[in-house]
């Protein structure tokens, strides 16, 4: 035989602790046909700082779509079927770099998805530029080993073939076409080259993670051996791979025969179905009472056809796959909403996953009974959601499994006419809803009845669009796209659906109110301003005052939320506002010339708007301005301590009453803001942050200047006459 290596690689990403699936880091490969081996080689490294500690990685595989994984422990949407991942840890503990390799023989050909991620994030709110996170990186590359000359093995046709040894088993092929019910394999003329007892060991099927349904037989001292499938995988190639057990130099020569029973479908459908595609898109709407009324005559030729066809093994049903967006589609039957179901033969529908796009999404399955014959009120259908091949025999064996696949069961009756069934991440693959009646007493009360069951089924990025308290985003990875919910407002769980943590709406508003309310402490510092004359100095206060508030009533979580504006433009008014309120602040304290004053003030404001463009975000946006009107205030003081020859400002009181107060309350505020804000706690700590900043500008803004009077609202407030006082200097006087 022919091997052929292959190796392929992705670039290295930074991982991310986890909070939500999008912390979580994909990798998208695809194994190709007729692979032996498939290697992992996953490497993960993280930087030499200080604050790099010991940390855990954890990678999960999967076949066919992302993986489903909940590192929190948090709850599922109702109805919806969760299989745990394959995962693995990988350390890194003294060693900056960590090398792991997971093997997997015979492995299926197609998607395999890895994620990787690090442990739950702790929630603290860092301000980019405080604090330098470490680097935890991660790349995987994978090796594949795949046979060049894989032998084919046609259907009823008997192959011989030979083992070498145990180290090197032997690898054949057969295609199984569609509509298979039942595979059968036969191993004749077993012998061995020292003549004595044969020993082989098959395998049929591909490994996929996390559940692998590799079909294995052992054949010991015997001449012939078979093992039947039930439902293998429609058009598909299947593995077969036979290892000898015997010595190791002793070769197996074996003779393998496959044989296939097809199934016969019967169809309601015609070319004359699609005309009636449009009729029902501007029809009554699905599940409505025109539809559970009385049948149309489509579904009356439907009926009479299904009882014409009790003959064959299943009943195909059209489906209609109407593509709305990215990872979203929706399934339509062209005969109408309701399909019929009887006892003898299950009603097939096929959902076409298979675009290799499919997979980032949810797939919803909703089932409801329409009505059921009279004399059958305990009838029950049952119904079965499959991949790669559909279950024929619902009314022999009720596991709701193909060869090679464990398929998710529903089930409806009279007592529960409604079942929903949602499938997270379908793996990319044909998928099959088989129905069929089932009857308490056996089949032959029900050979003569019918069910209505109306079917919806739908692919949605994200089911029910992630509920009230939570945001569906489209993530990428190259050119794949996949979905996941982002919780907010304490709320959890894949679709946003868990209340362990949840705000109450009483803290909602609670929240809500500390956030803006808090705001109203710069009306002292506005106050305070106007009353010695410091006009623009106010005029800046009362912008961070309102956007301050309104950003932060727009920007909570829950349903205590009012936006007046776009919310950038909210956020980016605020973040202005709180950097130019400090700039002016300093700058006023400083004490300079009027004219140089105004001059700092339009200059620094309009530097200040280009960085916070460039970076809203970032640390130095503030302490870069802070750190600048500091340097001019600093040199303003010692300008004006020299020329007095004291100390300035002069007053001990203005040291004691209002400078070192306000010094000691912005530094508090600037602790609070960096170092003890997190999730949990952000809307009282930000509130106080609030009234600590605008508490310290009532302190640190100086007194008015000497030859400015006060206010004297009795002047300026005048009305009717005014009495004015003549001030013209006579200079001569006439006798």
């Amino acid at each position: 035989s022919l091997y052929v290596s292959e190796y392929f690689s992705q670039s290295a990403q930074k991982l991310s602790f986890y909070s939500w699936y999008g912390n979580a880091k994909l990798f998208h490969f695809r194994v190709p046909e007729d692979t032996v081996l498939l290697r992992w080689l996953l490497q993960a490294s993280r930087g030499k700082g200080p604050e790099c500690t010991n940390m855990e990685i954890t990678v999960h595989f999967r076949y066919g779509a992302p993986p489903v994984i909940n590192p929190l422990g948090t709850d599922f949407p109702a109805n919806a079927t969760v299989r745990p991942s394959y995962s693995i840890s990988i350390t890194l503990s003294s060693a900056v770099q960590n090398t792991t390799f997971v093997n997997v023989t015979t492995p299926a050909a197609g998607d395999w998805f890895i994620a990787a991620h690090l442990p739950e994030a702790a929630g603290r709110i860092e301000v980019k530029g405080f604090s330098t996170p470490c680097p935890y990186m991660f790349q995987a590359d994978m090796f594949v080993l795949r046979l060049a000359d894989m032998p084919v093995l046609e259907p009823g046709v008997a192959m011989p073939q030979t083992a070498v040894s145990p180290a090197k088993p032997l690898h054949v092929k057969v295609f199984i076409p569609k509509h298979t019910a039942v595979m059968r394999l036969e191993l004749r003329n077993c012998v061995t080259s020292e003549q004595k007892a044969c020993a082989v060991r098959v395998v049929l099927g591909s490994i996929t993670l996390p559940q692998s349904f590799q079909r294995i037989i052992t054949c010991v001292g015997k001449v012939n051996c078979s093992l039947t499938l039930d439902s293998p995988p429609w058009e598909k190639w299947l593995q077969i791979m036979v290892e000898s057990l015997g010595a190791a130099n002793a070769s197996v020569s074996v003779e393998m025969l496959a044989s296939f029973r097809a199934c016969r479908p019967g169809s309601t459908s015609s070319f004359l179905n699609f005309s009636s595609l449009n009729q029902s898109q501007t029809g009554p709407s699905p599940g409505s009472a025109g539809a559970a009324g009385s049948p149309t005559p489509s579904t009356r030729e439907t009926s009479r056809n299904a009882s014409n066809q009790r003959s064959f093994c299943l009943q195909n049903q059209p489906v209609v796959r109407e593509d709305l967006d990215v990872v979203s589609v929706r399934y339509r039957l062209l005969n109408g909403p309701s399909v019929p179901v009887n006892s003898l033969s299950p009603t097939l529908l096929l959902l076409n996953l298979n675009t290799g796009m499919d997979s980032g999404g949810s797939l919803v399955i909703n089932l409801l009974l329409n009505k059921t014959s009279a004399s059958l009120a305990n009838a029950t259908v049952v119904a079965c959601v499959s991949a790669a091949s559909p279950v024929l025999s619902l009314n022999a064996t009720h596991n709701c499994s193909t060869a090679f696949f464990q398929g998710y069961p529903l089930r409806v009756s009279t007592s529960s006419p409604e079942a929903t069934l949602i499938v997270l991440y379908p793996q990319t693959d044909d998928w099959f809803l088989s129905l069929q009646l089932i009857c308490p007493k056996g089949q032959g009360e029900c050979n003569a009845a019918e069910a209505k069951v109306t079917v919806f089924a739908y692919l949605t990025p994200c089911f029910n669009d992630c509920g009230q308290y939570g945001q569906c985003s489209l993530l990428r990875r190259h050119g794949y796209l996949y979905a996941g919910c982002s919780c907010k407002a304490g709320w959890g769980g894949w679709s946003c659906t868990d209340v362990t943590k949840a705000q109450s709406v009483s803290a909602q508003n609670l929240a809500t109110l500390l956030l803006t309310l808090s705001n109203l402490m710069f009306l002292p510092a506005i106050a305070v301003a106007v009353y010695r004359y410091y006009l623009v100095e106010a005029s800046v206060y009362t912008y961070t005052m309102f956007f301050s508030t309104f950003y932060h009533a727009c920007d909570q979580p829950g349903v205590a939320v009012m936006c007046i504006m776009n919310y950038d433009t909210l956020q980016y008014c605020d973040f202005l506002g709180s950097v130019v309120s400090i700039w002016v602040t300093i700058l006023c304290m400083s004490r300079v010339k009027k004219i140089l004053k105004y001059v700092l003030f339009v200059l620094g404001t309009l530097l200040i708007a280009m960085s916070l463009q460039l970076d809203r975000r970032g640390v130095w946006n503030m302490m870069g301005p802070c750190l600048f009107a500091l340097v001019i205030m600093i040199a303003a003081w010692v300008y004006h301590g020299v020329k007095r020859r004291h100390c300035y400002p002069p007053s001990w009181k203005r040291w004691v009453f209002y400078l070192l107060p306000g010094i000691t309350l912005a530094f508090i505020a600037i602790s609070v803001y960096a170092f003890m804000e997190t999730n949990e706690n952000y809307y009282y700590t930000h509130s106080i942050w609030h009234v600590l900043v605008a508490s310290s500008v009532a302190f640190l803004l100086p007194p008015r200047d000497k030859h400015k009077k006060p206010w004297a609202w009795s002047q300026k407030l005048t009305c009717r006459y005014q009495i004015c006082q003549n001030d013209r200097e006579e200079l001569y006087a006439v006798t």
